[in-house]
């Protein structure tokens, strides 16, 4: 058994853990990873990387914590089983993962660049480079590392399928300009086209209003920008970490004149959505479940 202990002083050293033949080059934003032909014990290290696992029917035996999970996103408690906690994607807890022996380490450069080294001594690391916007980018490497690209298409082709779908239920509703809007302690996020939600949304379609229709990541605003979060409807979700100042920041921008004269709030056009689904979780199960929630919010209108 691996003690964690010599792990603080053989991080110099090649630990070979994996017990599998290996058998397959993978290329990655590291260079090339030579991995477990039939990986078992895996570990991952990010939020959307813990989703592609899941969804191509592994259960890792450990995982980053769910951003605001306890350890785990609702929507993915059951299926995670026995998998352990290795701490969050921003500060893994490198004892914990040796201690698992993992044959098959999948993480993120954005995230793991620093500690790569050491992680890859534990065991072949495959790390994935974006970290925003279109997840598909990295549920391909993941099912590559796992050896199960043919399943990884299928999924995706699944993804696709609900997609188009839903396309020929909203039919021109998809003109409508929708607005997502992310309330944080002392911060308000206009989310842009390169964000999980953006993703979606331009995925299947939908409009933006203009200064949300363009190819990046997001606004980091406060009140007074309240007048350009308006849209034909607003998404808005809330992040808080336990302590209720996300909550207690939304509510105050909820209550402000400014946000209560936009013209989608006045339509009662507003609809308060996940967290987790909508943006931090980032992954393709929440990609589904996202999709769903724009289902279930426009069939309320022909109702």
């Amino acid at each position: 058994m691996f003690k964690p202990s010599r792990l603080l002083c053989s991080f110099g050293l090649t630990i070979a853990l994996a017990t599998n033949a290996l058998a397959r080059d993978i290329e990655t934003v590291t260079g090339t990873v030579t991995v477990p032909d039939d990986p078992q014990r895996i570990v991952v290290l990010t939020n959307e990387g813990t989703e592609a696992v899941l969804s191509l029917g592994f259960t890792p035996v450990g995982a980053a914590n769910s951003w605001n999970g306890n350890p785990w996103w609702e929507h993915i408690t059951e299926a995670m089983g026995d998998a352990l906690p290795v701490g969050t994607e921003s500060a893994i807890n490198l004892e914990a993962v040796a201690a698992l022996e993992p044959d098959l380490i999948l993480g993120n450069f954005a995230r793991q660049e620093e500690i790569y080294p050491q992680l890859s001594a534990i065991a072949p690391t495959v790390l994935s480079e974006r970290l925003r916007g279109d997840w598909k980018v990295n549920y391909r490497l993941y099912a590559e590392a796992l050896g199960l690209e043919e399943e990884g298409a299928a999924q995706i082709a699944e993804y696709d399928a609900a997609v188009a779908d839903l396309q020929d239920k909203l039919g021109d509703k998809l003109n409508e300009e929708v607005s997502v809007i992310r309330f944080l302690a002392g911060q308000i996020r206009i989310y842009q086209l390169d964000s999980f939600s953006g993703v979606l949304l331009k995925d299947v379609g939908f409009a933006r209003p203009e200064i949300q229709n363009v190819d990046d990541f997001a606004i980091r605003t406060g009140k007074e920008a309240i007048p350009d979060m308006d849209g034909d409807r607003i998404f808005y979700f809330t992040y808080d970490n336990g302590n209720g100042e996300g909550r207690s920041a939304a509510q105050d921008a909820l209550n402000d004149p400014l946000w209560q004269s936009l013209s989608a709030v006045k339509e009662g056009k507003v609809y308060e959505v996940s967290d987790a689904i909508w943006n931090t979780a980032g992954g393709i199960l929440a990609a589904k479940l996202m999709l769903e929630d724009l289902d279930e919010i426009y069939s309320q209108d022909d109702q």
